[in-house]
């Protein structure tokens, strides 16, 4: 009898394990390569992308790619964070934006880095304000040809930001509207990379559930 028993808590043990859902995704990994798409955009640079890294050359104005296995992979919409590390090659816009889901698929918004003219950082949109007008808001100094690290923190009612390990964004999300800016960044919701006028790279994208 005993040795049943221990073999059936084995078996529940070893069904667990089967079935525990992934926590971490690298998302420039090449086994997620089929997942990215370059996003049609009139004047759009043509994408390079390659395991590990990928190169988003200046638009006219912008460039896109879309990672469109965000919900068949069964990736999160609230309680997950996003790294990644992004620089901007030449240019004078935001290099490496990331657009994000919220709460639900249906919405998203977009994580502007060196945006209105360069050095702005902040969300878009909340409570239909740009990055340039809501309390996300700030600004800093880039230098093309240097990394800078993100890192986002998506909770259902807070979003919290980090620049280079420094906390940059914390904002609540409490009763707040959450939306796109209109135009062609839409088109890389549930989850996409954008460059305005710049060319950009962007490596180590991770996304990864939080606690």
């Amino acid at each position: 009898m005993k040795t049943w028993r221990m073999m059936s808590c084995v078996a529940v043990l070893l069904v667990g394990c089967s079935e525990d859902k992934p926590r971490r995704w690298d998302l420039l990994s090449e086994a997620m390569l089929p997942q990215w798409q370059a996003v049609a955009i009139e004047g759009a640079g043509k994408p390079q992308m390659g395991p590990g890294e990928f190169v988003l050359p200046e638009g006219a104005p912008m460039t896109a790619v879309r990672f469109g296995g965000w919900e068949a992979m069964g990736l999160p919409v609230v309680d997950y964070a996003i790294e990644y590390e992004a620089m901007r090659v030449e240019g004078q816009d935001f290099f490496g934006a990331v657009t994000f889901p919220i709460r639900s698929l249906k919405t998203c918004a977009t994580l502007v880095n060196g945006g209105w003219g360069g050095g702005l950082v902040g969300i878009s949109n909340i409570d239909e304000q740009s990055a340039n007008e809501n309390a996300t808001r700030s600004e800093h100094r880039f230098v093309n040809g240097q990394w800078y690290r993100f890192r986002l923190e998506v909770r259902s009612e807070e979003i919290r930001g980090w620049l280079d390990g420094r906390l940059i964004i914390n904002a609540s999300l409490k009763a707040r509207s959450i939306s796109l800016r209109p135009g062609d960044i839409e088109r890389c919701a549930p989850f996409g990379l954008a460059t305005y006028g710049t060319t950009g790279k962007v490596r180590g994208l991770v996304v990864e559930v939080l606690p």
